[in-house]
């Protein structure tokens, strides 16, 4: 396992990333470039070797439901790869395009209160929009972004 201090120099070692030092000795990493609202690609970096990085934007990591993985056992190789990865996903490159997302043309999203939200591909403009109801909630311009709003206010997919 990693030091903390360890981790921090290969985190640091990332130029296009900028460290925030946060409450109880933690440090994020934001990533300003971001082409989503999600700016931060390492969490809460904690003294004692627990910290997550983000990967809610690729499937080959087994992420928590923010789209975090813990990184606390990671080899060095392990930890910069991830580091690389979450931020080309949240590279405008990455944004993938309406005819890219699978087939998802609607979906239903449910919280702990049993609230229900419609995530609707709407063809004509290719956006995604949130309906509550019939009453439109808000429009985003990726499936990433929506669901991350989505997740960011407690819903969850329903199966």
């Amino acid at each position: 396992m990693l030091s903390f201090e360890e981790k921090l120099a290969i985190a640091d070692s990332f130029p296009e990333l900028e460290r925030r030092n946060v409450s109880l000795g933690r440090v994020n990493y934001h990533y300003e470039q971001s082409a989503y609202d999600k700016k931060t690609v390492i969490y809460h970096l904690h003294p004692n070797g627990n910290g997550y990085v983000y990967a809610g934007h690729m499937k080959r990591y087994d992420a928590d439901e923010k789209g975090l993985v813990n990184i606390r056992q990671f080899t060095e190789e392990q930890f910069r790869t991830l580091i690389e990865q979450s931020i080309a996903s949240l590279t405008a490159s990455n944004t993938p395009r309406v005819e890219e997302v699978e087939e998802v043309q609607e979906e239903r999203w449910s919280n702990a209160l049993q609230h229900t939200l419609t995530l609707q591909l709407e063809p004509e403009d290719g956006m995604w929009y949130i309906y509550a109801g019939l009453e439109l909630d808000s429009a985003f311009d990726t499936y990433e972004e929506a669901v991350e709003y989505l997740e960011e206010e407690g819903f969850s997919r329903q199966r």
